[in-house]
């Protein structure tokens, strides 16, 4: 290539990449431009040059996109949490989709996969219903909170993020006031000093309630109960706890929590079913779009009131009581023993007495309960954590034979490195529908639905291989 590093050049973006850079080609080079949109001419400055492709800056948006549009938050471009404010909303969506289907095909095999289609949201701002916010200095020593900037640990300062909640920002302002007059110094991962780390914020949408979080190295907050009446002004405030952390790890949360003030949990709703949460349990961050993918699951899971369902990584048992309704008998499985605390007395509130609850990895419960115990499961529902399923898991599920299979995923690379298991042990894709929970990301939920082949179907599938053009190699990795 006749160019080389610091010097402009002028690119049409053609393609985004799966971390939402905008992709486009410059002598055979391609180049990856964060902040570019597809349909962009720009022009950027070479910043790292590799073998057959390269890194560039946006310098200047030549010829806006059709798709471009005006970020809406002063901070998008500076923060790490959104990658796509400068992309229209309807855009994103054909992004996800197309960012499915592309890692089913080329990291699954699954050349025949259905088109996904995308659940969007109505107004795709305020839906978090969970934020966590570093606490630090800025250059000048004033005390921050706000969100990293992409791959580092420096502080963006912002305490209204349009993702977010309204009352984060009282939350923060209060928390942030308090530090600064009784002189309490945030944590500095470099020195491991310092007390404030992180501050949780959780609000039940349907309910109202909120719930705040210290995240403290160190078991005590100084002048806590002035900072405590403080925050109870918040309408809504249900509980304010401390979190332990003194660990040098860039895990946020530690084991221990110490309330100051009022329960130790918030109560929400999706549909009917109601549930409690607290600061350590996983619980789905945008509500409304949760509604939907469970209805997804739900209807996937096609249950007739007598199934023996199994649902691994079930958190607080969120899919497993929407599932428990119209199944016979429902098992959860959870290694964080407070979500199984959450998950049993989720069941009890709502009145629901066939979900039972195990505390465990997935890949060590299920085949002891299926072998010892003699657990069969006519569905198996998963939604395991961004890495995927325990190979051991997905052997056991595929020695259970269950009827079908719902798979819920927050990565489509690793839910495509399953789906190419299982669909090598006698399964087949049915069915795929992305879900839109996290609006102006690159982020994307997908469900799945598996069901078993049968002897006749392994026989079409194998004659089938012929009317599609692929090499041999391609066959077999396919199938």
């Amino acid at each position: 290539m006749t160019k080389k590093k610091n010097d402009l050049i002028l690119l049409k973006i053609e393609d985004m990449g799966d971390g939402g850079e905008g992709i486009g080609k410059y002598e055979g080079f391609t180049f990856f431009v964060k902040g570019a949109v597809i349909g962009d001419t720009v022009e950027a400055r070479i910043m790292k040059l590799k073998k057959s492709y390269g890194y560039a800056r946006l310098m200047k948006v030549v010829e806006p996109s059709e798709y471009r549009r005006e970020p809406g938050c002063v901070h998008a471009g500076r923060c790490g949490g959104c990658q796509l404010q400068a992309m229209d909303y309807e855009a994103q969506l054909a992004y996800k989709a197309k960012k499915i289907q592309e890692r089913l095909i080329r990291i699954g095999g699954l050349a025949r996969t259905p088109v996904p289609e995308i659940m969007g949201m109505e107004d795709p701002w305020r839906y978090r219903n969970k934020a966590q916010f570093p606490v630090g200095t800025d250059r000048d020593g004033n005390v921050v909170a706000g969100f990293y900037a992409p791959h580092s640990h420096t502080i963006i300062p912002c305490t209204d993020c349009r993702l977010g909640a309204e009352e984060n920002q009282a939350v923060l302002e209060r928390v942030l006031a308090h530090m600064r007059t009784c002189h309490i110094s945030p944590y500095d991962e470099t020195a491991c000093r310092g007390l404030v780390r992180h501050v949780l914020i959780r609000k039940g949408f349907a309910t109202g309630e909120i719930m705040v979080c210290l995240i403290l190295n160190g078991r005590k907050l100084p002048a806590a109960e002035a900072l405590s009446a403080s925050l109870r002004e918040i309408p809504g405030m249900t509980g304010i706890m401390i979190n332990v952390n003194t660990e040098n790890t860039n895990v946020i949360m530690g084991s221990e929590l110490i309330p100051l003030w009022g329960r130790g949990y918030i109560t929400d709703r999706i549909g009917d079913i109601s549930y409690q949460i607290s600061p350590l349990s996983f619980y789905q961050v945008n509500p409304a779009q949760t509604k939907k993918l469970y209805e997804t699951a739900l209807e996937y899971a096609d249950l007739k009131g007598n199934e023996t369902v199994w649902d691994l990584y079930c958190g607080i048992g969120t899919i497993s009581l929407f599932l428990a309704r119209s199944a016979g008998q429902v098992y959860g499985v959870e290694v964080v023993p407070e979500a199984i605390d959450d998950a049993r007395e989720n069941a009890r509130i709502n009145g629901i007495q066939n979900a039972e609850f195990f505390v465990g990895k997935a890949e060590d419960v299920l085949p002891r309960k299926y072998e010892e115990d003699g657990i069969r499961a006519d569905v198996i529902v998963v939604d395991p954590p961004r890495k995927g399923c325990d190979p051991a898991a997905l052997e056991t599920m595929v020695k259970m034979q269950p009827e079908r299979i719902v798979y819920i995923s927050c990565d489509s690379a690793t839910l495509a490195r399953d789906l190419k298991y299982l669909c090598g042990e006698g399964y087949e894709v049915r069915k795929v529908k992305g879900c839109d929970m996290f609006g102006w990301t690159v982020h994307v939920e997908t469900c799945v639905l598996l069901s078993q082949l049968s002897a006749k179907q392994h026989i079409e599938v194998d004659l089938s291989m012929d009317e599609l053009d692929l090499t041999d190699a391609e066959k077999k990795a396919t199938y």
